[in-house]
């Protein structure tokens, strides 16, 4: 059955407002993809460094994320619109997504049983390609979920609740595989083999996957059309093809427009952050050269990167818990743009750490910012949407996401080997001046639900 694509009118119904024990079941799914996230970021490259993948290498594989978010995540929107059956609106897409995800996370660390068939790092990279496009597609209908069952005044306890779970799932998965290996796991392994404690992390991280999503499904209750018509407006046109994703990104919101260049800046600065972490603590930290991939002490700053990666996710959800209220003291955007300035001092500070520890106060800086990622963005933009639209235009907004990625996966790699002469702690300073554009970009961001919140 086709749903509604939100027309405006004094007729429509307030939706009810939903408890915090509600908001919070709605939204754990999201602690189960991001455990996924958190293994894939702290360890992916790591992994494809041991199946042999240069440093300036390493960006281009990690190009695979953002083209499968770019193409996956509009068209999850737009059917996710359009979709009603026993399940829900929503819940059918992150339910299949799980699923595929949790197979994708046993495959990533195994690549080595299929070396025979093509060079290791080829397998690995394609691996990583076919789990990102399984936790995309168990992510997007997430931010249209809440912003589907969540009147605005709720919205930024929403988005905030959801990226404390994000940040609950992510520790988790940061930390898990030196916690295996402080409990006895092995975590040294032959050149080409990944050792078990990260293997049996992300066999747990399957796991978690699969039940925080079941979790959400058999707990939450989607409006049916009918009640849905009544929040939203009219049934829209169900015979729109694929090629109104192209239409509906011509029309977006002028608000929109503007958070794409805040996105833009802030993902570029993430994915160099995500790339060249463990690279930077193995040169810049432990003064390995950068030919390095399988010592002892290379597997140790891949566990650092983890241990740190775990700190900013920490940090992100305790401070995630304080969003509504600092946002309701001096506003959505300023918010945002306090949050993106202390992760871009963090970020710039790495390059004076005199030694790893000291990256733990970077990355808490980090963390900061990544918590307002997370939230503020989708709560400024979810006012600005028609209801109808809601998931493909979550889906549209990825676009501001993925190519800053794909922007950094093309020039990151070759800048690190002949711009910044082999020193990928440069890429992370990079990152810092970044999030500091972010941060400035965002006070020119027009917000018409929080001028509405204002005036009621």
């Amino acid at each position: 059955m086709a749903l509604s694509s939100a027309t405006g009118g004094s007729s429509l119904k307030p939706k009810p407002r939903m408890s915090l024990a509600q908001i919070f079941y709605m939204s754990f799914g999201f602690l189960g993809i991001q455990f996924g996230f958190a293994l894939q970021n702290s360890n992916a490259s790591g992994i494809l460094r041991n199946y042999g993948a240069d440093v300036e290498s390493l960006s281009w594989f990690w190009l695979a994320a953002p083209v499968v978010g770019l193409i996956v995540q509009p068209i999850v929107g737009h059917y996710s619109d359009r979709t009603w059956n026993r399940l829900g609106r929503r819940k059918p897409y992150f339910l299949a997504g799980a699923i595929l995800s949790s197979s994708a996370l046993t495959l990533m660390p195994n690549a080595n049983i299929l070396g025979s068939l093509a060079p290791l790092v080829i397998i690995g990279a394609s691996f990583l390609m076919i789990m990102d496009a399984c936790f995309n597609l168990a992510m997007e209908p997430f931010r249209a979920l809440v912003a589907d069952n969540l009147p605005d005044e709720q919205r930024t306890a929403g988005f905030s609740i959801q990226t404390f779970l994000i940040g609950v799932g992510a520790v988790i998965g940061s930390w898990l595989p030196a916690i295996l290996a402080k409990a006895g796991v092995a975590s040294n392994a032959s050149e080409g083999v990944v050792g078990n404690n990260v293997k049996y992390a992300f066999y747990i991280g399957a796991a978690v996957f699969i039940v925080s999503i079941l979790i959400t499904v058999f707990t939450t209750k989607e409006f049916n059309p009918e009640e849905y018509r009544s929040y939203h407006g009219g049934e829209s046109d169900h015979k729109e093809g694929l090629g109104s994703i192209f239409t509906d990104l011509r029309k977006m919101p002028k608000t929109m427009r503007q958070l794409g260049l805040v996105q833009f800046f802030s993902w570029f600065a993430l994915f160099g952050m995500w790339v060249f972490t463990t690279d930077t603590i193995s040169t810049h930290i432990f003064h390995l050269p950068i030919s390095d991939r399988s010592s002892q002490l290379y597997r140790d700053a891949g566990a650092w990167t983890g241990v740190i990666f775990g700190v900013y996710n920490g940090v992100s959800a305790l401070y995630a818990l304080a969003l509504p209220k600092i946002a309701s003291a001096i506003g959505r955007k300023q918010t945002h743009a306090l949050s993106l300035l202390i992760g871009g001092i963090g970020l710039i500070s790495i390059y004076f750490a005199p030694n790893k520890e000291f990256l733990i106060f970077s990355m808490a800086c980090v963390g900061i910012a990544w918590a307002s990622i997370l939230a503020m963005p989708y709560v400024i933009l979810s006012g600005s949407i028609p209801a109808g639209k809601m998931g493909v235009y979550m889906g549209i907004f990825n676009f501001f996401i993925t190519l800053p990625q794909i922007l950094n996966g093309i020039v990151g790699g070759p800048m690190v080997k002949h711009v910044y002469n082999e020193q990928p702690v440069y890429a992370i300073v990079m990152a810092g001046v970044f999030m500091l554009c972010a941060a400035v970009s965002v006070v020119y961001v027009y917000d018409p639900a929080a001028i509405k919140i204002k005036k009621d």
